[in-house]
């Protein structure tokens, strides 16, 4: 299965220079946040994949105008295929804005899922906005990732974590970790602007 990966900014390659066949062979499409709503759109209406998408710290918008044709797995676990996606949108707490948790918020919304994730018996796919603790994440209080993340990683051993909100001019360390492994059952891929991969 191919997995199309976008994140925190609109690709040119995708929006302003779209052709047809460039999404040809997609089988799912993945946004970690942080993308305008129009954008999403445009991509639902060219393909017949489906087009999942969590929360970003820059996603206010979408409680009035949410991408249309597209699926919000935040909080949920998706089944695609067999596949099952669990969706946490969302960033480290700084200035109380909408979609920004503390440590203890984001293990609240953790613990509401433990129904479903009993129900699936896991997942396959974790997708956030944000990066895990001390793994891809930043120094400053807005880039700091999750320690719930490490924890979900680590109990349930997924095949891949996508995170966004780390753009990869950040950092020239970021460049070498667009797709990295976290251990020896998990890659963790940063979905900055837009990557595809072949999920087996």
């Amino acid at each position: 299965m191919k997995i199309l990966v976008l994140a925190d900014v609109e690709s040119k390659y995708l929006w302003d220079f779209y052709e047809k066949s460039k999404l040809e062979g997609i089988d799912l499409i993945i946004s970690c946040g942080d993308l305008k709503a129009n954008y999403l759109s445009f991509l639902a209406t060219f393909t017949s994949a489906p087009v999942l998408y969590v929360h970003g710290n820059h996603d206010t918008r979408y409680e009035t105008h949410p991408p249309e044709g597209c699926i919000c797995i935040d909080d949920d676990i998706y089944v695609h295929n067999g596949v099952r996606i669990l969706g946490l949108g969302g960033s480290m707490c700084y200035n109380y804005g909408a979609h920004q948790y503390t440590e203890q918020d984001m293990r609240k919304r953790v613990r509401k899922l433990w129904n479903k994730l009993r129900k699936n018996k896991g997942f396959d796919i974790l997708v956030t906005h944000a990066p895990a603790y001390h793994f891809n994440d930043g120094d400053d209080l807005p880039h700091t990732g999750f320690q719930i993340f490490n924890e979900l990683v680590e109990k349930y051993m997924p095949k891949y974590f996508i995170h966004g909100h780390m753009h990869m001019n950040y950092d020239w360390k970021l460049k070498q970790k667009r797709e990295c492994a976290y251990n020896e059952h998990t890659i963790v891929v940063n979905a900055y602007e837009r990557y595809e991969f072949e999920y087996k």
